[in-house]
């Protein structure tokens, strides 16, 4: 006789374990991160702009990986795109449709910089990336 668990664990559970066992950030998350976090543009910024530090993580979720810097900085966004519109170039990085990204083959992927702000004297750089190579812009 077969219980009602075996053929509740065959029929439902089955699915819900592979989830489980592709769900969140592992390892190669992590080697991406690592790589993203390298990329020399993350440590340029416009004139004027102090460091406030770097950062790294993933999304458990859709396991987009981000490499960013964080500055603080009292120019016009305007004055942030034109420096980055020159920097990402020089650094390998191509123009996209939306202003202020960039898009680049990272590690087997595509990555894609982005900067925001100044807002509230807040500069933001980030590198973000998949292994599906995701649109992020």
């Amino acid at each position: 006789m077969v219980s009602a668990g075996v053929v509740g664990l065959v029929g439902v559970g089955m699915p819900a374990v592979a989830f489980l066992a592709e769900y969140g950030c592992g390892e190669q998350e992590e080697r991406l991160g690592a790589v993203l976090a390298r990329e020399a543009v993350l440590g340029t910024a416009p004139e004027g702009a102090r460091p406030q530090g770097r950062y790294r993580g993933c999304d458990d979720d859709d396991r987009r990986v981000v490499a960013g810097a964080g500055h603080r900085y009292g120019g016009s966004a305007e004055q942030v795109l034109r420096y980055y519109d020159e920097a990402a170039p020089a650094a390998g990085w191509r123009g996209t449709e939306v202003p202020g990204c960039f898009a680049k083959e990272v590690d087997g992927t595509t990555a894609y910089l982005t900067v925001e702000g100044p807002e509230g004297g807040v500069l933001l750089v980030e590198v973000l990336a998949d292994r599906e190579a995701s649109a992020m812009c």
